[in-house]
C-alpha cells in the first residue's frame, strides 16, 4: 500500500498565532480541518494530497504525514518502535535524510541524543533489510523524518516539506529585520483588503508585504517559486502529480485590472531591493514603488482601500523617544492622506502605538520571533464623519 494514496493523520505547523489563517486556507483548498491548536491544524490526507497542501500553503512551516504514535518512556524505547518499522518502503536504499524533533521529556536534555536514536533505528533497519546504509545528515535536502515526543507519547512523521515553507523562495534580497513572508501573508489576510482597491505600504523596506499583497490578489502560489520539497526524496514519488498541481497553480493566476499596490520608503536601498525582491516573484510590474518619506506616500483618492505600515518597533535602548514623534505623524498621515481607508499599523511596541492617537477597532494578535506584536486596525472615516481620539474616559 503506498503512502501516497494511503489517508492519515496530517499535523500542519505554523509560528504562534497564524494557525487561524493556515486553517482558513486548508479549508479554501477543499480539506476538512479536524482541529485548530496554538501552533498549528490537523486532518486527515494522502501524501498526495500533503503535495497539494505543500505547494499552496502561505502561512504554514511544515507539512506533518504521520507514521506510527507509540509509548516511549525513554530513548531505548524510541528506538525498539521505530527499528521495527518498514523504512525500507519510504527511504530510497542509499538514499539521504535527515531527523528533526521536538522533544518534551525528561529523559532527555539535548535533542540531538533523540534524533541519534531515530537515525540509529532507521539505519539498522534499512541494513538488514536492503543491505545497504543510506545516508544521513543535517540539512534538509533529502527525505525528513520528524520526531515529536511528549512525556511518554510519541510520535514519528515523514516532513513532506523540509525547508519551512514560511520562506516562499522569492527574497533574494532580505534587507534590515524583514518580516517572515508567512507572516506577511497572515497580517494581509487579517485585513479587510478585497484585493481590488488599493494597497498601499509605506515604510515598505524589502517589499515583503506589497509583494505578498500581490501574490495574494492575483493567486500566486509559493509553490512556483520553490524547486526542492522533501516529498520529493520519499520512494514511490510520482513526479507527474507534482507537474500536475503546478500546472494548475499556473493557470490559477488571475490578472486585476487597474490593482493599485504602491509601497515607499525613505532609503533608496531599500528600495532597490524591494524591486528586485519583487521581478524575482514576478510581480514588479503591479507594485509602484518609489523613495520617499512615508508622509509623501501617494495614497489614490476615492480607492477605499488598505494602507499598511509596519514601523520600528523601538527594541534597542534610546530609541523610543525619537518614534514616540514617529508614530504621532503616523496618526496624522492617516487623518489627512487615507480618509476613506482602512488602516493598518503592525507593530510589537503598544506603548508607541498610542502615540498614533486614534482609537483602533481591532487589535490582533500575532508574534515575529519572540516580540509579542499586534495589528492595529484604523476605520479611516471621510468627509464630516470624525476619526475618534483615544482619549481617557471622563469619571462619573
Amino acid at each position: 500500500m503506498s503512502l501516497y494514496t494511503t489517508i492519515a493523520p496530517v499535523t500542519i505547523t505554523c509560528n504562534k498565532r497564524l494557525a487561524p489563517y493556515v486553517a482558513q486556507e486548508v479549508a479554501e483548498l477543499g480539506f476538512t480541518v479536524e482541529e485548530v491548536f496554538v501552533t498549528g491544524v490537523r486532518l486527515h490526507a494522502t501524501i498526495n494530497d500533503c503535495i497539494k497542501l505543500n505547494l499552496n500553503l502561505r502561512c504554514a512551516s511544515q507539512v506533518l504525514y504521520s507514521l506510527k504514535h507509540f509509548d516511549a518512556v525513554n530513548a531505548d524505547d524510541v528506538y525498539k518502535n521505530l527499528v521495527s518499522y518498514p523504512w525500507e518502503t519510504i527511504i530510497p536504499d542509499k538514499g539521504y535524510f535527515s531527523v528533526t524533533s521536538n522533544v518534551l521529556n525528561d529523559t532527555i536534555n539535548n535533542n540531538m541524543f533523540a534524533n541519534l536514536r531515530v537515525k540509529d533505528a532507521i539505519v539498522d533497519r534499512m541494513r538488514e533489510k536492503t543491505g545497504t546504509r543510506p545516508s544521513t545528515g543535517a540539512e534538509l535536502t533529502g527525505a525528513v523524518i520528524h520526531l515529536f515526543w511528549k512525556n511518554d507519547q510519541a510520535e514519528v512523521f515523514v516532513d513532506t516539506s523540509g525547508d519551512s515553507l514560511g520562506r516562499h523562495g522569492y527574497r533574494k534580497i532580505p534587507g534590515r529585520a524583514p518580516m517572515l513572508e508567512a507572516l506577511a501573508s497572515a497580517t494581509i489576510l487579517a485585513t479587510r483588503w478585497d484585493r481590488v482597491s488599493p494597497f498601499v505600504n509605506p515604510m515598505c523596506g524589502s517589499g515583503t508585504v506589497a509583494i505578498e499583497a500581490a501574490l495574494i490578489a492575483t493567486n500566486t502560489r509559493p509553490g512556483l517559486f520553490r524547486l526542492n520539497y522533501a516529498f520529493m526524496h520519499l520512494k514511490g514519488y510520482d513526479e507527474q502529480v507534482y507537474h500536475d498541481e503546478m500546472a494548475r497553480l499556473d493557470k490559477q493566476i488571475i490578472d486585476i485590472p487597474g490593482l493599485k499596490i504602491i509601497a515607499t520608503d525613505y532609503s533608496e536601498v531599500a528600495i532597490g531591493n524591494a524591486r528586485k525582491n519583487a521581478l524575482a516573484a514576478g510581480v514588479a510590474d503591479l507594485i509602484t514603488f518609489a523613495v520617499c518619506d512615508f508622509e509623501a506616500t501617494e495614497v489614490p483618492e476615492g480607492g477605499k482601500g488598505v494602507m499598511f505600515m509596519n514601523p520600528e518597533y523601538g527594541e534597542r535602548l534610546g530609541n523610543e523617544t525619537e518614534l514616540e514623534a514617529t508614530y504621532a505623524r503616523i496618526g496624522d498621515f492617516m487623518k489627512k492622506k487615507c480618509g476613506g481607508y482602512f488602516g493598518y499599523i503592525f507593530t510589537g511596541n503598544l506603548e508607541l502605538a498610542k502615540k498614533i492617537g486614534l482609537k483602533a477597532k481591532r487589535r490582533i494578535e500575532f508574534y515575529t520571533s519572540i516580540i509579542d506584536c499586534r495589528l492595529m486596525e484604523y476605520e479611516l472615516y471621510e468627509g464630516s464623519r470624525r476619526m475618534v481620539r483615544e482619549e481617557t474616559p471622563p469619571t462619573v
